[in-house]
């Protein structure tokens, strides 16, 4: 299947932040109450991958995918179920090693390192099925985020200005959250949308450069849909974002550049209105035109 590829990454960006900033981006932002951004602005590649292969013995589930991420974008990863996007996530999180090919993440090679070390080097990411601790608080549960960040287990005979600046660090994330009145619930006691955004807060407590989100609306409402949307765009406004969705219109409107997977491959890359008006995206995986 020959489908155009946007390569040049920041190209893409650039044209998706001034081409569309009176049309259909700007349109999208004004109805989710968020400025359009522009992450080309001195755009660097942050996290790329080169040439990276997956098979599960005879069976290759990702082939030979190219992909570059740049430094403060919103990228959406898009494909039929099958495709090979939560194998893509565990290969760049180190869950998953690659068959062959290369991860780089700030310029340095990552495929091989152990999930713990990517997280340390600024990756962090969240899982299709909720990833909590249902038996401690709200709290503990970012805290023990925040506590890896610092290399640090559980002590109570840490001393005190430092325990007082972990704390300081979880009440801000419980804030950021909108859960600061849910501090001492159980995790596993909240809604089923408030444990996704604790999942999200967990993955940013190790105050990560880049984060990976895994089908975050999953099985949610379209008010709980458009709350975590909101609050995702207030989250990563500092960060680099790659998304797997299957709700079309958070990707669209949430997103600057969209990949499609297809069978393990990227067959497209581009800005949304690319993607959107791209007839053998359609073919392959949308179905028909979607609407603005």
């Amino acid at each position: 299947m020959n489908v155009p590829i946007v390569e040049n990454a920041a190209e893409s960006v650039a044209g998706n932040a001034a081409g569309n900033a009176a049309g259909s981006t700007a349109g999208h932002a004004a109805r989710n109450g968020a400025a359009a951004r522009n992450p080309a602005a001195g755009a660097r590649t942050v996290l790329e991958l080169a040439g990276v292969h997956k098979s599960f013995g005879e069976t290759e589930i990702i082939r030979g995918v190219d992909l570059a991420l740049i430094e403060g974008e919103r990228h959406a990863i898009i494909g039929p179920n099958g495709a090979g996007k939560s194998t893509l996530f565990h290969l760049i999180s180190g869950q998953l090693q690659p068959t062959r090919g290369t991860i780089t993440l700030d310029g340095r090679q990552i495929q091989g390192l152990e999930p713990r070390v990517i997280n340390r080097m600024g990756l962090a990411r969240s899982f299709q099925i909720t990833n909590i601790f249902p038996g401690h608080s709200v709290f503990e549960n970012l805290r023990f985020g925040i506590l890896r960040r610092y290399g640090l287990q559980y002590n109570f005979w840490r001393r005190v200005a430092q325990v007082r600046r972990i704390t300081e660090e979880t009440e801000q994330l419980l804030e950021e959250l909108r859960l600061l009145k849910s501090r001492d619930v159980l995790a596993g006691e909240l809604s089923y949308s408030e444990q996704r955004s604790l999942e999200i807060g967990m993955a940013l407590a190790s105050d990560p450069r880049v984060v990976l989100l895994d089908e975050p609306m999953a099985g949610m409402s379209r008010e709980e849909t458009d709350y975590t949307v909101g609050l995702i765009r207030q989250l990563t406004a500092r960060r680099t974002l790659m998304i797997v969705e299957h709700d079309m219109d958070v990707v669209f409107s949430l997103s600057d550049r969209v990949s499609v997977l297809v069978y393990g491959q990227i067959i497209a890359t581009g800005t949304p209105d690319e993607i959107r008006a791209n007839r053998q995206v359609q073919e392959a995986y949308l179905g028909t035109e979607v609407s603005v």
